[in-house]
């Protein structure tokens, strides 16, 4: 399937415009005074930071916090992936590699299989790792002593982690979509970075546009760039904003033809719902947990689509933004 224009999935280009510490990060303001706290208490203890829970919908600056945390702290920080750890070996040679304080970051941390994440429990607790090498009357426990480390995890699934997992953070932290205001200010600060000329109004434009979400105003923000580039003077102004925006498709809510299809789907397929997500995800075609994850958060927070005991339902806003009838007898 191609690439959305406002997908909050990661990409490289995103990566040159990462603030590197708390006073540069926009947004979020209470996870950052708390952090800072938390940060100031652990240096001045000469301890490591205790582990960090970051979780809520993709895109909104989980894996940037951690990058700023091991830099806040003066440490070194190595990444993985939940569903890239899949022996107990992978997790050995991440946690054995670590120095004193060092920050391991693990993005998608509620797919780590159980068995890792019952080997994680004493390395979070004691800072010992416990493996058993062999196999039936050769098998025997080896135990690795570990420095002591910052675990951070990010998850956009909380509800998924088992509750063992989650007792282990000291610090559980859930990050908000932006207002306006926010991503109006992280558009201007990223066209500084980009060296590009972005006017006010243009800055509130995309700002609006891109679902309270940094990644979003920053991906759009690149290709409106390019617009101004080939069809205007390099300027980004509020004329080229709207154009470059109308062209890519996304609506001044920052819905794109994806959303259409599913609120459509869900309108002339099942009267407007309530329907399961599994039939949603049969009548458009997409995976059940990319319907949870990427399409219905935002479209939850703006209203225009909620959740009922009996599934999903289209409300009267999404009829009014899709200029669909609305039938209020129903």
């Amino acid at each position: 399937m191609e690439e959305r224009i406002i997908t909050e999935n990661e990409l490289e280009e995103d990566l040159n415009i990462r603030p590197e510490n708390l006073e540069e990060y926009i947004g979020q303001a209470e996870v950052k005074e708390n952090l800072d706290i938390f940060m100031k208490a652990a240096k001045m203890r000469d301890e490591s930071l205790d582990h960090v829970l970051l979780y809520g919908p993709p895109g909104l600056g989980k894996t940037t916090l951690s990058y700023i945390i091991a830099s806040e702290m003066g440490v070194n920080i190595k990444t993985a992936s939940g569903p890239s750890i899949e022996k107990s070996g992978d997790l050995a040679a991440l946690l054995s590699n670590l120095e004193p304080g060092d920050v391991l970051f693990i993005d998608e941390i509620h797919r780590i299989p159980r068995f890792i994440e019952e080997i994680l429990y004493p390395a979070m607790e004691d800072f010992v790792l416990d493996i058993i090498v062999g196999n039936d009357t050769t098998a025997r426990n080896i135990r690795i002593e570990l420095p002591p480390f910052t675990l951070i995890g990010a998850t956009t699934r909380a509800g998924d982690l088992t509750a063992p997992l989650r007792d282990r953070f000291g610090i559980i932290s859930k990050l908000n979509y932006y207002t306006v205001e926010e991503l109006t200010k992280i558009a201007i600060r990223s066209a500084k970075v980009l060296e590009c000329e972005l006017d006010d109004k243009a800055a509130v434009e995309l700002a609006t546009r891109s679902r309270g979400t940094p990644r979003i105003v920053n991906r759009l923000l690149r290709r409106v760039r390019d617009f101004a580039l080939v069809m205007g003077s390099g300027s980004i102004d509020l004329e080229i904003t709207k154009l470059a925006l109308n062209k890519l498709k996304v609506d001044s809510l920052g819905l794109d033809d994806t959303d259409y299809n599913l609120l459509k789907a869900i309108i002339e397929r099942f009267n407007g719902g309530p329907v399961g997500i599994d039939a949603i995800a049969s009548s458009i075609g997409e995976e059940q947990t990319t319907i949870e994850d990427v399409y219905e958060p935002y479209l939850l927070q703006t209203g225009l689509l909620k959740r009922t005991s009996r599934g999903r339902m289209v409300t009267k806003l999404a009829y009014d933004h899709l200029k669909m009838p609305f039938d209020d007898k129903k």
